[in-house]
């Protein structure tokens, strides 16, 4: 969103001496008063203003324009020199922007205001029980996932009072983003709006629920899809999500992961324990984007210890592959990579030293630090064994991957020359 943002100015700066036509305010609070919606609102304030209008929300979507022609849309949309931008705020909260464009003079800074202000308060209703409707839908899918809803007839209720039917039960479809770089404020709101249109449109009744990651830069979409006869659907969701965040976000790090079909709506716990195993797998592997809990192979032998005894899961986790973690985010270092392009080569020096580009001599001193700070050795079989588990546990509880020298863009993980970049 541009960032050049209009500073109103109150009546009698010297730039607009002259007093704003109050009567120009007229046809805006008619179509308030009798509830006219945005459309029509929009097109009164560019009456008023007698100037070009578009209204945009807080995740950057159109919500109506007011222009006379084509080109006066595209240089509103694409702000041009002439474009006046003007945020709507209610409180301290921004709830969306308009832009105009003046026919004319351009109207006074106090009659703008006015006008942005009854935009702005029509914005915030006409969006509220919207609002309501998701945070109510978000507690709903929080409480079902965390087993705080647990009888099947309890679940249909609930979720019938949504309007979703879980009579027959559905999957659940986990969407993992990590923004890369700097971050604007709004990028999980654009995310949620783009994660919701999409899944919506592949799977009409769908509930479509952001989660917020923690201090990490990253977010979840949870999408829970009543049941369907399709097979493949819970894939569609998933790769139309990722396509239209592809398409409409820049910088974003994405994986999906999709759990199997459950009739039975009070097993859709175990489902959602399923896609976000399946979105953790594939966040850690680069080759993988969306990963169907089918094919995470030996990791849903993980599934029970994740859900039931988490603890567990992270205290293995800790006495094999944390230090070495640890070790790689403060030195950027390649200790993990390597490790698991060993064990991808079955535990072959030659081979591994072959696909990671670098010399034996190499390999050889990495894997005896991953000995030194794990206690684990990898060239014997029960070190091979604890540490490739380890590996799989760091993918189910979702902790990242050391992203060092070898994850930069161009590097392919470490499997092509780190000059090779450089000399392109």
């Amino acid at each position: 969103m541009p960032s050049n943002v209009s500073h109103l100015r109150l009546p009698g700066d010297r730039e607009h001496p002259r007093t704003a036509d109050v009567s120009a305010l007229d046809p805006v609070c008619e179509v308030v008063e009798s509830g006219g919606g945005l459309i029509e609102l929009v097109r009164a304030a560019a009456s008023g203003l007698q100037a070009s209008v578009v209204l945009i929300d807080r995740t950057r979507t159109v919500l109506a324009v007011a222009a006379r022609s084509p080109a006066e849309e595209a240089s509103l949309m694409k702000q041009g020199a002439d474009v006046q931008a003007v945020e709507l705020r209610v409180g301290d909260e921004v709830v969306g922007h308009l832009r105009l464009r003046p026919r004319e003079a351009p109207p006074a800074p106090a009659l703008v205001r006015a006008v942005a202000a009854l935009v702005a308060l029509e914005v915030e209703r006409v969006r509220g029980p919207d609002r309501a409707s998701r945070e109510a839908t978000g507690a709903f899918v929080r409480a079902l996932l965390g087993r705080e809803l647990t009888g099947r007839e309890e679940i249909v209720a609930a979720a019938g009072e949504l309007s979703i039917d879980l009579s027959s039960g559905g999957m659940v479809v986990v969407v993992r983003a990590h923004h890369v770089g700097q971050a604007e404020d709004d990028w999980r709101d654009r995310l949620s709006a783009v994660a919701d249109r999409s899944a919506r449109a592949t799977a009409p009744g769908s509930a479509v629920v952001l989660q917020p990651g923690d201090e990490r830069p990253e977010a979840q979409v949870v999408v829970l899809v009543p049941h369907t006869d399709e097979e493949e659907l819970g894939l569609r969701v998933a790769e139309a999500v990722v396509r239209e965040l592809d398409s409409n976000l820049a910088g974003l790090r994405i994986s999906a992961g999709i759990s199997r079909r459950t009739a039975d709506p009070a097993d859709l716990h175990r489902a959602g324990n399923e896609a976000l195993l399946a979105a953790n797998v594939a966040d850690g592997d680069p080759e993988r984007r969306i990963l169907v809990f089918e094919a995470t192979g030996a990791y849903r032998l993980l599934l029970s210890a994740m859900s039931d005894d988490p603890a567990e899961l992270r205290q293995f986790f800790a006495e094999t592959l944390e230090p070495v973690i640890g070790y790689d985010d403060q030195y950027e270092t390649d200790l993990v990579q390597t490790l698991e392009t060993y064990l991808e080569a079955d535990g072959n020096v030659a081979g591994t030293a072959q696909r990671l580009f670098t010399h034996r001599h190499t390999v050889r001193y990495r894997l005896d630090r991953v000995r030194e700070l794990s206690g684990h050795d990898v060239t014997s079989s029960d070190g091979r064994e604890k540490l490739s588990l380890g590996l799989k546990a760091m993918r189910v509880l979702g902790i990242p991957s050391p992203r060092g020298p070898a994850s930069e863009r161009g590097a392919e993980a470490g499997r092509v020359p780190r000059g090779a970049k450089d000399r392109g």
